[in-house]
């Protein structure tokens, strides 16, 4: 047990070295696994699958070993809608780090399709895979 908490502090310090503090603070985003409530008010889409209006959780589903593989859930953890591989992409110059969402392109009565998802305060994002 003691080992395990001993790597554990050891891989933690690493992680932090490499990447950096996060620039500020969210209640909703923990530093290991980036998990994050997103609220939406209208019906969204991801590969396979379409959320409702509500909110949900967005999180790396392996943070230590796969950072691109992101997963999707009910905001109480019952229901997982979805788990995929994503692309790590770079956050645009200017794009503010609140920004949690950005959709496809889509008219105004169609059901939006999430692209990226962007965890805050980060500089990366999660790109998903249609």
């Amino acid at each position: 047990m003691a080992r395990r908490k001993w790597l554990s502090a050891a891989l933690g310090v690493v992680l932090v070295g490499s990447l950096g503090a996060p620039t500020r603070a969210h209640e909703n985003v923990s530093d290991l696994d980036r998990m994050m409530y997103v609220t939406f008010n209208r019906p969204v889409t991801l590969p396979g699958v379409t959320l409702g209006s509500g909110t949900y959780i967005f999180e790396l589903a392996d943070p230590i070993s796969a950072w691109d593989l992101v997963r999707v859930s009910s905001r109480d953890r019952r229901v997982v809608y979805l788990t995929t591989f994503t692309r790590i992409v770079e956050r645009p110059h200017g794009m503010s780090l609140d920004q949690p969402i950005t959709f496809g392109e889509a008219a105004p009565t169609a059901v939006r399709s999430i692209q990226i998802w962007w965890p805050t305060g980060q500089s990366t994002g999660r790109q998903f895979i249609y």
